[in-house]
């Protein structure tokens, strides 16, 4: 007997603002059984003593150290902007109000 029924089905349907035929809701309410179901047989197993982790496989840090380096010229930056102003980046103003600068 499956824990989901076509009403879980259909309110969860509803939450997500999703209108199904009555095809998908018979397959969903078989699907979301199976998956409750496989999380029965995992939730059975022993995990005594099981250290919990994050990963199944081991994962190191892949971050490379900050080093300071020549950063690119002005000109070569401002080279390709729409519009300058020779040391800046003109853009559209997107706020209003006083705080906007």
């Amino acid at each position: 007997m499956s824990k989901i029924t076509e009403s879980d089905v259909s309110y969860v349907a509803s939450l997500a603002q999703l209108q199904l035929d009555d095809a998908t809701r018979a397959r969903l309410v078989k699907e979301m059984g199976d998956i409750l179901s496989y999380m029965d047989a995992l939730n059975a197993l022993d995990t005594e003593g099981v250290e919990p982790m994050m990963h199944a496989l081991p994962m190191t840090n892949v971050f490379r150290e900050d080093e300071v380096t020549p950063s690119l010229p002005r000109e070569a930056a401002l080279k390709n902007a729409p519009l300058d102003d020779g040391a800046h980046f003109i853009v559209p103003k997107i706020l209003e109000g006083e705080d906007a600068s």
